[in-house]
């Protein structure tokens, strides 16, 4: 089943409400559980709409996390991402101080743009750390 924009928008929008909702209800689940009540709670929405690509999906994210994930092995793939995020934000840093030396103002605000999306990404990855 196809979706246009707009009903593409308004399931992205519920999802994040739902998933928001849930996050109160599941505060106390943590790693590999929480990680399982996330995709259960999309797996459901999307049953309720008979959104069957997204079931799939899902079921098969489902499966995997049954199967493979392991407290110790998603807070070793969240610490990697922080890592990740954290020389992202060194790069971007080092790349708004060359803008700034150079002295052009459209490269400065491209920059700073870049810089602050990349601490945005390490913000969400630090707090996917601590859950």
């Amino acid at each position: 089943m196809l979706f246009d924009a707009k009903q593409n928008l308004k399931i992205i929008i519920a999802l994040s409400l739902l998933a928001f909702s849930q996050t109160s209800a599941a505060a106390a689940l943590t790693g590999c559980a929480a990680k399982k009540q996330e995709i259960q709670t999309q797996l459901e929405y999307a049953k309720s709409h008979n959104n069957q690509n997204q079931i799939n999906g899902l079921e098969k994210a489902l499966t995997e996390v049954q199967d493979h994930c392991t407290d110790e092995s998603l807070l070793k793939e969240r610490t990697a991402k922080v890592n990740e995020k954290k020389e992202k934000v060194n790069e971007r840093l080092a790349e708004l101080q060359e803008a700034k030396e150079i002295g052009r103002l459209d490269k400065i605000s491209k920059k700073q743009k870049k810089l602050e999306d990349a601490q945005e990404e390490l913000k969400e990855a630090q707090r996917a750390l601590s859950q």
